[in-house]
């Protein structure tokens, strides 16, 4: 277990940026005061980081590569400023049935926005279809 960096206690969480851990909310929220990075990617997967690869891609599978760039879009990013569509994602992500409920919240336009968002990332350019 490694020890908080703000307060040196034994850590239970990790920041979801720069992966660095931390021990309460209070140590968070200091944490988050300064501007935080993701670790650089390493080019060869070391026998203690778990793999990127998905054990069982299919044709629509988005490469992970894609998924990565959803951090630094200014789009999506704005959307998530809004707490509506959070707190739909976080209703979708404790749902046993998102599907149903995905249609449901399709129907309102910030919820469309924060979609087409992420779509204009992870999809590939006309160029890289096949």
């Amino acid at each position: 277990m490694n020890n908080c960096i703000q307060c040196n206690e034994p850590s239970k969480y990790k920041c979801p940026i720069c992966r660095k851990p931390y021990c309460s909310v209070v140590c968070c929220k200091l944490h988050r005061s300064n501007p935080c990075i993701a670790p650089p990617t390493p080019n060869v997967e070391s026998p203690t980081e778990p793999s990127r690869e998905y054990e069982f891609p299919t044709d629509d599978t988005v490469p992970v590569e894609r998924l990565e760039l959803l951090r630094q879009s200014v789009d999506v990013n704005k959307c998530l400023e809004n707490p509506h569509v959070r707190e739909i994602l976080k209703i979708l992500d404790k749902s046993a049935y998102p599907d149903e409920l995905m249609q449901e919240y399709m129907l309102e336009p910030i919820f469309t926005e924060f979609v087409d968002a992420c779509l204009s990332v992870v999809q590939a350019p006309d160029n890289e279809k096949q």
